[in-house]
């Protein structure tokens, strides 16, 4: 029985290939988790950055995050694509705990933040509103 998890891949790609072409660079992350029967929640740039070392002879890199759920089985064959693919310097692939990938997904996407201000004004309307009816300063009696 095969079982499906949710995943978090960081990628390293090599700068100057992902900075001729960042579309086609990342439509390959998008197409290797795709044609493995994986679906993306989220995928985005995180940030260019000096390499510490150089790896593979190059001192930039691109780091990139994605989301995805795909079958357990498929990961090897997952890892094995990566490790061929000629942009990416190096990846690092986490299994996600199921009770963090809403909110990782969410804070990928940048939704995060908009969603807190949404639930914090949310309560303070539901308690002035509450305050209200036990005061009696309700505007509807007039």
């Amino acid at each position: 029985m095969a079982t499906t998890h949710t995943y978090d891949c960081f990628y390293l790609f090599d700068s100057n290939k992902f900075n001729r072409d960042p579309g086609g660079v990342a439509a390959t992350v998008q197409k290797n988790i795709e044609e493995l029967g994986g679906e993306i929640l989220a995928s985005r740039l995180w940030e260019e950055r000096k390499l510490a070392f150089p790896i593979k002879g190059q001192n930039k890199g691109t780091y990139w995050i994605s989301y995805f759920n795909m079958d357990t089985s498929k990961l090897k064959e997952f890892n094995r694509t990566c490790r061929l693919d000629e942009n990416i310097l190096r990846h690092l692939v986490l299994k996600v705990d199921p009770r963090l990938v809403d909110t990782l997904v969410a804070h990928t996407l940048g939704k995060a933040e908009a969603s807190t201000s949404t639930a914090v004004s949310d309560n303070a309307s539901i308690a002035d509103i509450e305050d209200d009816d036990e005061t009696g300063d309700n505007d509807d009696q007039e």
